[in-house]
């Protein structure tokens, strides 16, 4: 499996994306300048765990709350 770049893996605009991912760009009130490089800063979190952790015990970012093979995926708990 390739690894994803910075630029991916922090890419709130991928496609699939679980719907309890929560970022703060959700809650400002501007549009994406795409000649203004990302920050990365890395502020994503899960709505149901309210951290930087979701419930599998794995990083809450879009390179990984993007696969529905994750077990949280969708659902906010671990079957």
């Amino acid at each position: 499996m390739k690894a994803l770049t910075d630029d991916e893996r922090f890419n709130p605009n991928r496609s699939g994306l679980c719907a309890h991912l929560r970022w703060k760009g959700l809650f400002v009130g501007a549009h994406d300048d795409p000649t203004v490089q990302r920050g990365g800063a890395g502020l994503f979190w899960c709505l149901f765990t309210q951290t930087c952790v979701g419930p599998d015990g794995a990083v809450a970012e879009p390179g990984s709350c993007d696969q529905a093979g994750r077990a949280c995926y969708g659902k906010g708990r671990v079957e």
